[in-house]
């Protein structure tokens, strides 16, 4: 997941990538896949950042992890497994993966009626 905040506030305070690379001893191409998110940003590599950034760990740091949605169906089943509700999580990227699909789908389903009412 891309590190917003850490790009905003770099950008911000006019500190290039290259300038971080050699604070973290790495190159630039490898730092930037860190800001990209393709590669994980240790927290000792987080604590450096801060340091050059001379801001707060808290301001810039971004969990790797994927954000997780929890949906409550409150489902109301009787009987066995009665007043359980089920809970989901779901990755952010698979469901914005998936709303697009959704759309894409949505427009398809809307070329097809319109090419059928033109037949």
């Amino acid at each position: 997941m891309k590190k917003i905040k850490l790009i905003e506030v770099r950008k911000r305070k006019n500190i290039t990538q290259k300038k971080i690379a050699n604070v973290l001893c790495m190159d630039v191409s490898n730092y930037n896949r860190r800001e990209k998110g393709t590669i994980r940003i240790s927290m000792q590599e987080w604590q450096k950042i801060a340091e050059v950034l001379k801001v707060p760990l808290e301001e810039i740091y971004e969990n790797d992890e994927s954000t997780i949605i929890i949906f409550n169906d409150n489902s109301t089943e009787t009987g066995y497994g009665a007043g359980v509700v089920n809970n989901y999580n779901i990755p952010l990227s698979v469901w914005e993966s998936q709303k697009k699909y959704i759309e894409m789908l949505e427009m398809e389903i809307q070329n097809l009626k319109a090419m059928l009412q033109d037949k």
